[in-house]
């Protein structure tokens, strides 16, 4: 080639490479200009969330809990995949996501395709009506008409909730068409808004759906509800899961997003008008639409997932392991219709996919705290004073294991082992500062009520003061309430009445924590 021609092609293949780099550093530096004098400026990383238009998942991606996350920092980006559950699963292990929502069913189904990439750290909800197998009135009145008949077309996302409470129909009513995978009754959409327009075109007879679908179907003439998840327990269950390397990197994210999102929860249960407001923009449906809507979700609480799902008990109780059960009955589920030949969970150990340690942490010790930015160190949580409607809307966690505060005889001053007990009874309290405290005052059931409840409430305020002033616990995280003796104790098998009166006048230490 003549030296001139490779010279002219250098230069020209040159200035090409110029032009590109000049393109994308002018959108680079126009972009870092745009940051640096934004409100974008304090954001420092991007949590992506795979997520669906399931109702259940708003709280999650509200505008609330994106405004909490980029005080700290963080942007929430919520990424809607029409319920594409594979391709969900293979984006979180391929680090696209750092956490992705899915049903426990979707979860088992696809999860192990990709060696289940996440692990499970809450339940958000479960669905309580707001999947359901609808149809037309006309075609199919009753579940026994899916036993009789032959005809019939039932639109469904596949792979998705839809078919499994399809396959849960299948297998607990014993419904012989329904477990014909290759049925002519099979028809396979991509989510349940395509589900809901084959049914409204009259293309099939029915269609398994979720909210909003479901709420849109039934409020069009001739369409009803065949079956939902309002009369099923624990069947549709979803839940939260995190890029296990990503949980591993960064634990103070995951905390901190947890945290956030409970108090995004807590927010609309105080407040019902803005959740209903986020709904109905979300989805353009009336307020008596909304409201049905939002009967067919129960959303979990932090009090919820600790107690009932993940086994975290308190005060010596052991809690129960609801997801546990429902990662095993939704196997057992999935391996009767045909999915699986045999459980699909890792060496069959349903432990393997779940992570308790976030919701334990924030569980036993509160939330305060917990919200502060990663890498930040929080300070003494500071109690705001509750009224008395307030103080009894608290959560159970526990009564404190101490042994008897002692009184100087029918009077409210404290005895020297008294005290002593009440001593012992702070240091395990340090244990758990993000609780309240209600003090308890109980007498004998013997005298006179009346004075009887007097002297109980004087002596729980005894305890009270004795706290705050001697181990400077905060006064308005401590309640003094009096029973008298309308609350006794349950007298043992074979106990002398005389040992059962001493036992009755005591003072327990009640903890509470706000119902997130």
């Amino acid at each position: 080639m003549n030296p001139n021609v490779k010279a002219f092609i250098a230069i020209l293949a040159l200035g090409v490479i110029l032009l590109i780099g000049g393109y994308f550093a002018r959108n680079w530096f126009a972009e870092r200009a745009e940051r640096s004098t934004s409100d974008a400026s304090g954001v420092t990383r991007t949590l992506r969330i795979g997520v669906d238009n399931w109702v259940g998942y708003l709280p999650l991606c509200s505008k609330e809990l994106r405004t909490r996350m980029h005080g700290a920092g963080v942007r929430v980006q919520c990424n809607d995949d029409s319920a594409d559950y594979p391709a969900r699963m293979k984006r979180l292990r391929q680090g696209e996501l750092e956490f992705a929502v899915t049903t426990v069913d979707a979860f088992l189904l696809h999860g192990g395709k990709e060696k289940f990439p996440g692990s499970i750290i809450m339940v958000i909800d479960e669905s309580s009506g707001g999947d359901a197998l609808v149809a037309r009135k006309d075609r199919l009145a009753s579940l026994d008409d899916l036993k009789t008949k032959t005809d019939y077309k039932i639109a469904f996302t596949a792979g998705s909730p839809s078919e499994h409470l399809l396959k849960s129909v299948a297998v607990h009513f014993d419904v012989p068409p329904l477990r014909n995978r290759q049925g002519a009754w099979r028809v396979a959409v991509k989510d349940s808004a395509e589900a809901l327009k084959q049914l409204r075109e009259r293309k099939v007879d029915a269609a398994v759906l979720w909210e909003p679908d479901v709420s849109r179907a039934l409020g069009e003439a001739g369409i009803h509800r065949i079956l939902g998840t309002e009369n099923t327990r624990r069947l549709i269950v979803d839940v939260l899961t995190v890029n296990r390397d990503f949980s591993r990197a960064d634990p103070d994210v995951v905390k901190l997003l947890l945290s956030n999102y409970f108090r995004v929860l807590r927010h609309f249960r105080d407040n019902p008008d803005a959740l209903a407001a986020e709904v109905k923009s979300a989805t353009r449906m009336n307020d008596q639409q909304v409201a049905a809507m939002l009967k067919g979700v129960r959303w979990m609480t932090l009090a919820d997932n600790g107690r009932d799902w993940f086994g975290i008990g308190t005060s010596g109780r052991s809690g129960a392991e609801a997801l546990i059960e429902t990662l095993e009955a939704t196997a057992q589920i999935l391996v009767d219709s045909g999915d699986f030949r045999e459980n699909p969970m890792p060496e069959r150990d349903p432990y393997r996919l779940q992570h308790r340690l976030y919701i334990e942490d924030l569980y036993t010790t509160g939330l305060a705290g917990a919200d502060a930015a990663p890498g930040q160190a929080s300070g003494p949580r500071t109690f705001a004073a509750l009224s008395d409607a307030q103080w009894d809307k608290l959560t159970e966690v526990g009564t404190l294991k101490v042994r008897p505060i002692t009184f100087q005889s029918g009077t409210s001053e404290l005895s020297h082992d008294g005290k002593v007990e009440l001593d012992n009874a702070a240091q395990n309290l340090a244990h758990y500062p993000n609780f309240r405290v209600v003090v308890r005052g109980h007498t004998g059931t013997r005298g006179d009520p009346a004075s009887n409840r007097e002297l109980s409430i004087e002596r729980a305020d005894a305890v009270k003061r004795y706290l705050a002033v001697t181990h400077n616990i905060d006064d308005a995280r401590l309640r003094a309430v009096g029973y008298g003796g309308e609350r006794p104790l349950k007298q043992a098998d074979g106990e002398s009445d005389r040992a059962y009166q001493y036992r009755l006048p005591r003072v327990e230490l009640y903890l509470a924590s706000e119902a997130y």
